[in-house]
């Protein structure tokens, strides 16, 4: 797909990797963005700075009727690009309860969910376009001390392996990006090396051009993939041994 000329709509805009993908749309020569966020306000600078191609959204995943009006007002969208997320940061034995585990599910796996199926239609009377899904490393091997969140984006994993499958007869890419540590709000308290968010928005972009399904946009990430590859077992085994906080 050629993300030139294209009309998309980023979740969780506002900032982070979310923001990196407006600024790499607006790079690439996307025709019309959606910025997409809770609240709208906290996109105004963002859509002053070019008010003819983005458009502020209110839009909550977790909530069917604001995702049933994003997917009237923005009709024309051929890139939808599911980035809007959450992390409680909370180990599956240690947290005080299973809230944080719930909510992450909820916006992740389940919120995530309800996009593809609202945008679905739409996609597919433009003649297919394209989903990323912004995943995370640790949906393929499980960190302890954000085991929950593991979980979740281990959901959404298989999620976007499922609707890979199920929307390919109506010629929709679906791309799965599975970035490391990256330096966002959501990563501050993360003690490791980090990627500029821009790496995430670029590797996938240029994912949706050439046709690849799978992104690995940092060097965790590519070195966790490869593990994986060549020795799954040992990889979990080391990854696990970070013991949760």
């Amino acid at each position: 797909m050629d993300v030139s000329g294209c009309t998309a709509l980023v979740t969780g805009s506002n900032r982070g990797i979310g923001k990196a993908f407006v600024e790499a749309l607006q790079k690439a020569g996307a025709r019309r963005i959606y910025c997409a966020a809770r609240k709208t306000s906290s996109l105004d600078e963002l859509v002053a700075g070019d008010p003819d191609r983005l458009v502020a959204i209110a839009l909550d995943i977790t909530n069917d009727e604001q995702i049933a009006a994003a997917a009237a007002q923005a009709g024309d969208v051929s890139l939808l690009i599911n980035n809007a997320g959450i992390a409680r940061g909370g180990s599956l034995i240690k947290a005080k309860s299973l809230d944080g585990a719930r909510a992450e599910m909820d916006t992740n796996y389940f919120g995530t969910l309800a996009m593809i199926r609202a945008f679905a239609p739409v996609l597919a009377a433009g003649g297919g376009g394209a989903i990323v899904n912004v995943l995370s490393i640790s949906g393929l091997v499980s960190f302890p001390m954000i085991g929950s969140y593991s979980a979740s984006k281990a959901a959404a994993h298989s999620l976007t392996q499922g609707v890979r499958a199920d929307l390919a007869g109506q010629g929709t890419a679906v791309v799965g990006v599975y970035p490391g540590p990256i330096d966002t709000d959501m990563a501050e308290d993360v003690e490791m090396d980090k990627a500029p968010p821009s790496t995430v928005a670029e590797a996938a972009l240029a994912a949706v051009g050439d046709g690849t399904q799978d992104v690995f946009p940092d060097a965790m990430a590519a070195q966790i993939s490869a593990g994986l590859q060549q020795n799954a077992r040992a990889t979990a085994k080391r990854v696990a041994g970070m013991a949760p906080s």
